[in-house]
């Protein structure tokens, strides 16, 4: 007989929800993915500047590249919405509001 009092969210085998299987451990799998997206995004296209410095004799592109990746790794990231600030209290104000206590009408 199966072990009701742990409850519905407790049984083993229900798949993680949307948020909690890619933000669980504290945001630390979002944070290595961010880093991951950015160090390989400067990696790549210093590579790329890299070979096209020695193609075209130029030393300025390895540099351009760097920057180009590192900007890429972050709108990766952005996009993947890994960077968003996470709260822990669901009740909390939007970006929009002051979150002033006269702000809000009874």
């Amino acid at each position: 007989m199966p072990d009701t009092a742990a409850g519905p969210d407790k049984r083993r085998g229900t798949p993680p929800g949307p948020d909690e299987a890619r933000y669980s451990n504290g945001g630390y799998n979002a944070g290595i993915a961010v880093f991951s997206y950015i160090i390989g995004g400067i990696l790549v296209w210093s590579l790329i500047g890299w070979w096209l410095d020695n193609l075209l004799d130029t030393r300025w592109l390895v540099l351009a590249g760097a920057f180009l990746g590192a900007a890429g790794g972050f709108y990766l990231s952005h996009m993947h919405n890994l960077t968003r600030q996470s709260t822990t209290d669901p009740g909390s104000t939007p970006r929009g509001s002051s979150g002033k206590a006269g702000d809000n009408p009874k």
